[in-house]
């Protein structure tokens, strides 16, 4: 250890160089020199994409589908439905449950058209409750 600071002997009582040319830093300006930054462009959202978790589709057996058709009969005015929304950008989606004014329902496309103009198509019905 004497050795090093005999090394320096010669400079090391000297005050601290303040150059003329450039202006100190503030201290929030020196920070910013260390704080963290993206490497890799994205790489954050995609790990958070890959990890986001979806639902099956629930395939419904041929009880539920009677149930649901004889529902499907009787709907009318206000009504809560639970039905699966696929996912745009991974395989699987979830299940969403709305509550609206049923409007009508269209069979040649079979969906249920609601008051807002949303349709929302009977093979992706869960459950209705009106």
């Amino acid at each position: 250890m004497n050795e090093d600071i005999s090394r320096y002997k010669d400079i090391i009582n000297l005050p601290h160089h303040i150059s003329k040319r450039h202006p100190r830093l503030s201290m929030e300006k020196r920070a910013a020199q260390f704080s963290p930054f993206a490497a890799l462009t994205g790489y954050e959202e995609a790990t958070d994409e890959t990890s986001r978790l979806t639902d099956e589709k629930i395939e419904l057996s041929e009880e539920d589908m009677e149930e649901l058709n004889r529902k499907l009969q009787n709907l009318q005015g206000e009504a809560v439905i639970t039905y699966f929304v696929k996912d745009e950008r991974k395989s699987g989606g979830s299940y969403v449950t709305i509550k609206g004014e049923v409007r009508r329902i269209d069979d040649y496309e079979k969906a249920i058209v609601m008051r807002d103009g949303s349709k929302i198509f009977v093979d992706d019905i869960l459950d209705i409750e009106s």
